[in-house]
């Protein structure tokens, strides 16, 4: 689907690296090293966001079916709490750090300056079109950088308000939108830029760190994969049931950090199943097609990928699995297993089909958890603290919760990304900062002091000194 309110072009080779040339012209000019001047970008962002609040919902609507509730709850106020902080922070974070002295260079002193890569690309995914763009730009910006943004092309209607909002906020050359598809991705990913930072899925993920690679550009990779949440036996059943269906179904399953699948002990998987199907039409009603509050799914190529899913696992539906494919619709669907031999278990599923699989012996269980790869989230459920804390600390997952969901992400004190196949690197408050600035170091030695040990000639007395101080 196209969006006549954009004019869409895919960018060549040639013109990505024209695109980029501007953006170092830009920075050179030293304007991005001033905090006065990243502050008052950051601020005239967040008042062109508010202008067009209701813009960008009605964009979402039409892009996903989010409710204003939703995009202002996900997208947009988010966004507004990120900004606020990094620029009530971002001084006390970016200052000069004096470093400890060191015996080998005691006469010298130590400084640790972080100053911004220079030129960066983000590339963000169709899922959360607005603020998965935004968030990592908040801080790009305060680091100092420029940034060309490359929003999904599939999230049409938002994208629209994007260019508009980023042509409004920014001086041509800080910050630029290139639209286009594939195409546009490969020109821009091939491009020296200094830093890329994606969003989106694992396969995409390593064709953006190949083509980084040929130019050394140093990424950082927001993917997927597949997101356990395990209810214990001693598990607050009525609690695992409420997190885990709001974060399920948020966005109609199309969250890379939502509930993948359930692992539910054998004794409490009655108890869990029905408590879910309560909360289900407690926050959807009867119908969830006709509630305001349940999205849609993106395109119809990916609620066909759903719908092929289910029909394989059609034999173990308990809940749901009502389909419209004009209207973009995928019903809450919950499905019933004793084992992991479910289509839906061979992938992320990225939408709202929730596998709910038994289990009696938690180490096997944590182990087939551990199979699927370094999950992107992980949630557990149980009221027996010493053992939660164990779990968690066993699995090896970017980040999560227990007797919750989601939130994690919510916080800027803590940093928000994936491990081995879930991604690399993160962001987030003080974390996005780190992200995109460099750490130079600079020793300031004096003429009038200087270290002569290291210099030949050795004499015994001098060996005897060098090997005490590098003891």
């Amino acid at each position: 689907m196209r969006n006549p309110d954009i004019t869409y072009h895919d960018l060549s080779k040639e013109e990505a690296q024209r695109l980029l040339q501007g953006m170092k012209a830009f920075y050179d000019k030293g304007l991005t090293r001033n905090l006065s001047y990243r502050k008052y970008q950051l601020r005239k962002l967040k008042s062109v966001i508010k202008k067009y609040e209701k813009d960008i919902e009605a964009a979402l609507y039409k892009d996903l079916g989010k409710s204003s509730a939703e995009s202002f709850m996900t997208e947009i106020g988010i966004l507004y709490t990120s900004i606020s902080w990094m620029l009530k922070n971002m001084d006390r974070h970016l200052q000069v750090k004096r470093a400890q002295p060191h015996l080998p260079t005691i006469l010298s002193n130590g400084f640790i300056h972080k100053e911004p890569y220079g030129t960066v690309l983000i590339i963000s995914a169709f899922n959360y079109p607005f603020q998965l763009l935004l968030e990592p730009l908040i801080g790009a910006i305060a680091a100092g950088n420029v940034a060309v943004v490359k929003p999904s092309e599939q999230a049409v209607y938002t994208e629209a308000v994007l260019v508009k909002i980023i042509k409004e906020a920014f001086p041509t050359g800080a910050v630029v939108v290139a639209t286009g598809g594939k195409e546009t991705v490969t020109s821009l990913t091939t491009a020296p830029f200094d830093y890329i930072f994606f969003t989106g899925s694992v396969p995409t993920g390593r064709i953006i760190m190949e083509n980084a690679a040929k130019n050394l550009v140093p990424v950082t990779l927001e993917l997927g994969g597949k997101s356990p949440a395990l209810v214990m036996k001693r598990a607050e059943i009525k609690n695992a049931a409420r997190k885990i269906v709001f974060g399920k179904f948020l966005n109609s399953g199309q969250t890379c950090i939502a509930p993948d699948y359930v692992l539910v002990h054998k004794d409490r998987a009655k108890e869990l199943v029905l408590e879910m199907k309560k909360m289900l039409k407690k926050f959807y009603g009867e119908d969830p097609k006709a509630s305001p509050d349940y999205g849609r799914i993106i395109s119809k190529k990916s609620l066909k990928r759903l719908e092929d899913l289910l029909e394989k696992d059609r034999e173990a539906l308990i809940y749901g699995g009502k389909v419209d494919i004009n209207a973009h619709y995928f019903g809450p669907t919950l499905l019933l297993k004793d084992d992991f031999s479910l289509a839906t278990m061979e992938e992320e599923i990225f939408g709202p089909i929730l596998p709910i699989i038994l289990y009696e012996d938690l180490h096997k269980t944590l182990g087939e958890i551990e199979a699927f790869g370094k999950p992107l989230a992980f949630y557990v459920f149980t009221e027996d603290k010493a053992l939660g804390d164990r779990v968690l600390q066993k699995v090896s997952f970017g980040g999560g919760c227990l007797n919750d969901v989601i939130f994690h992400i919510a916080t800027p004190h803590l940093p928000f990304g994936g491990v081995g196949t879930s991604g690399m690197g993160n962001y987030h408050g003080a974390y996005s900062l780190r992200t995109f600035s460099h750490e130079k170091s600079i020793l300031k030695s004096r003429a009038k002091f200087p270290m002569t040990l290291n210099e030949p000639p050795f004499s015994p007395l001098k060996e005897k000194l060098l090997r005490w101080v590098l003891r």
